[in-house]
């Protein structure tokens, strides 16, 4: 692009300078005089010169970024223009992901996606959204582990910037250097507890990501991989013996009071900032709030030990993609290659994101202790599934370990049922389905509430393409639902028709009948109170 800005410039100076020629009148040569004549000196006419008017851009390069990257992005836009003779559009988003998968379908999303974690690229893959990314002779500067989380089938979709994975802290007033094993994280805690220096051994963040060193030291996984090495969503191990093992692992000492029983983030993490625990799994994205916290910690090169050995951590990679309905995308590409993957640009998105860098030039200047002990920690790292099946295991997984920890069901029932379910959706008998789950289902005669398989709740498809279910008679109260298709919560929509959106809520004031409709035009829903 950039040749043919050039040349088409050379073309319009050449172009002018045979105007000039041309337009030049001819001057004849006369006779000599007898005489000469007297030739008096013209007065010379002042030189004006013509203003000359601005280049209007060729066109726009539209970005979508969060507030961490965008200013970094902004710094560039003098430099495509001048490059290219394009402007540079720099969008501030809150929910890349969630937009794009509205906007995009419809062509109205930008040519560039920034900042998008790997994992979702299956889905937007399978969805038609992203273009392929090549690389060319830059694809040597980045790591191969990162390449690999950014490829789907073979092919690479997203230009990877940063990688992260969870590490080990432990407190060092308490502990003087970072149990080798799980069996030691319970030995040394329950001693601490025992001299009132801590009320838990440890603080839990979540279920499912947050919890995946543990269940790999006890062998656990999610999907296995094929001969070719792609991941195999046949292969479920979320339901295996040793996940299991894990999760009884998990209820034993929940019931020992080792661990606590709320296992809300930002109150988990202030247990360990307030040393009420001894030992956190966090990554980088909390590194400033443990920093200013002040309390005393360090990091372990590896994470616990358990039957399988050590942990291995879920990694995750930061990506760039291209839209696939961009009619600028050999431009994106381009200013990919030229303009970001840069040692000058790929450093100010390390130093804003405090991720490890997937630019080799700058992954090999990182001097951040805790992020190099993360690196280590994490160099056994699985890098998380980007396929459309996990969609299928994020929700299921996570009901499946809160049904263990709440005591509702043994960590061997609720796990069999979650890998049956994920089985069945992942096989998808549903395809095609629209239902609208929520908390009202049970009443409307579902066996439970949130189930997006559940017939009694599916909706038709009028001659009008409006999906319709119900009227449903519910009684007086408050209730919350969203639109979710192929009897998963693979796509599902939420208010103002936004993939992952936040749930649709209505209030009766009295018993009354509810309908739904359901516009796959606009993703939007729309409640009907009778």
């Amino acid at each position: 692009m950039r040749k043919n800005v050039l040349a088409l410039i050379s073309l319009l100076l050449i172009a002018t300078f045979a105007l000039a020629a041309c337009g030049a009148p001819a001057t004849e040569v006369p006779a000599e005089p007898t005489t000469a004549p007297v030739v008096e000196e013209p007065t010379a006419a002042p030189v004006v010169e013509e203003p000359v008017a601005p280049v209007e851009p060729a066109g726009t390069l539209v970005v979508w970024a969060d507030d961490t990257r965008a200013p970094i992005l902004e710094k560039l836009a003098p430099k495509v223009l001048e490059a290219y003779n394009l402007e540079l559009q720099v969008v501030l988003k809150a929910s890349l992901r969630d937009d794009f998968q509205v906007a995009a379908p419809v062509g109205e999303g930008p040519d560039i996606l920034f900042g998008v974690p790997h994992d979702q690229a299956g889905t937007l893959v399978s969805n038609g959204l992203l273009a392929e990314v090549d690389l060319g002779d830059k694809a040597a500067d980045f790591a191969p582990v990162a390449l690999g989380a950014c490829t789907v089938d073979g092919k690479l979709y997203c230009m990877p910037y940063a990688t992260e994975n969870l590490g080990f802290f432990y407190n060092t007033d308490l502990v003087a250097a970072a149990p080798a094993t799980w069996d030691e994280v319970i030995s040394v805690g329950e001693a601490l507890k025992a001299e009132g220096k801590i009320t838990y051994i440890m603080s839990v963040t979540g279920t499912t990501y947050d919890l995946y060193p543990l269940y790999t030291a006890f062998g656990g996984y999610i999907f296995g991989k094929d001969d070719a090495g792609n991941w195999n969503a046949q292969d479920l191990g979320i339901d295996n013996e040793s996940m299991i093992a894990a999760a009884t692992w998990l209820k034993d000492n929940l019931d020992k009071g080792n661990l606590p029983t709320d296992w809300d983030w930002a109150n988990n993490h202030a247990l360990f900032e307030t040393g009420e625990t001894a030992f956190i799994m966090a990554g980088p994205w909390a590194l400033d709030r443990i920093r200013e916290s002040g309390v005393p910690y360090a990091l372990a090169d590896a994470f616990p030990a358990g039957p399988a050995g050590a942990g291995s951590p879920f990694a995750g990679t930061q990506g760039i993609f291209i839209n696939a309905q961009s009619e600028n995308i050999l431009l994106a590409q381009a200013f990919l290659t030229e303009f970001i993957a840069t040692e000058e640009v790929m450093m100010e998105l390390y130093q804003a994101g405090k991720r490890p860098s997937a630019f080799l030039p700058v992954l090999a200047l990182t001097d951040d202790p805790d992020l190099l002990a993360m690196g280590t920690a994490g160099s056994n790292a699985t890098m998380m599934p980007a396929i459309p099946a996990m969609g299928s295991v994020w929700g299921n997984w996570d009901s499946a370990i809160v049904l263990t920890r709440d005591g509702k069901q043994d960590p061997a029932t609720a796990l069999t049922e979650a890998g049956t379910k994920i089985r069945g959706l992942i096989a998808n008998p549903l395809t095609g389905m629209v239902n609208v789950p929520g908390s009202y289902q049970a009443a409307a005669g579902c066996p439970g509430d949130w189930q997006p398989e559940c017939a009694v709740t599916a909706m038709a498809k009028g001659d009008d393409g409006l999906w319709r279910s119900g009227p449903f008679a519910l009684v007086a109260g408050d209730y919350e639902g969203k639109v979710a298709l192929d009897g998963s919560w693979t796509t599902n929509f939420g208010v103002e028709g936004k993939q992952d959106g936040d749930n649709y809520k209505f209030t009766l004031a009295a018993d009354a009948n509810v309908s739904f409709v359901f516009d796959p035009a606009t993703n939007l829903l729309e409640i009907v109170i009778e």
